[in-house]
């Protein structure tokens, strides 16, 4: 998945929660909405800022290491947040 794809991923996501949060009956549920949203701008955020730092300095060995690692990061938050989802279906 590029960078693109992953952006516009986080940005539907985020919408998604928001709208669900703006539109529920309750400040719970609300704030459970919010949680989710707010993990997807978090992610998005993230993404854009590897994609600074390797467009700046991506040439450079140890930086191309230190942002596989925070690729890596990144993937494991997405897999706990998917693990959770999971969770909360199983109830």
């Amino acid at each position: 998945m590029n960078l693109q794809e992953q952006l516009e991923l986080c940005a539907y996501y985020y919408k998604k929660w928001k709208k669900l949060a703006n539109s529920s009956k309750s400040l719970e549920e609300a704030k459970k909405f919010m949680k989710k949203a707010f993990f997807w701008l978090e992610l998005q955020s993230a993404y854009l800022a590897l994609w600074s730092i390797e467009n700046l300095k991506g040439k450079d060995q140890k930086v191309r290491e230190k942002l596989i690692i925070a690729k890596a990061n990144l993937a494991k938050k997405l897999a706990d947040y998917a693990e959770e989802i999971l969770r909360e279906f199983k109830f």
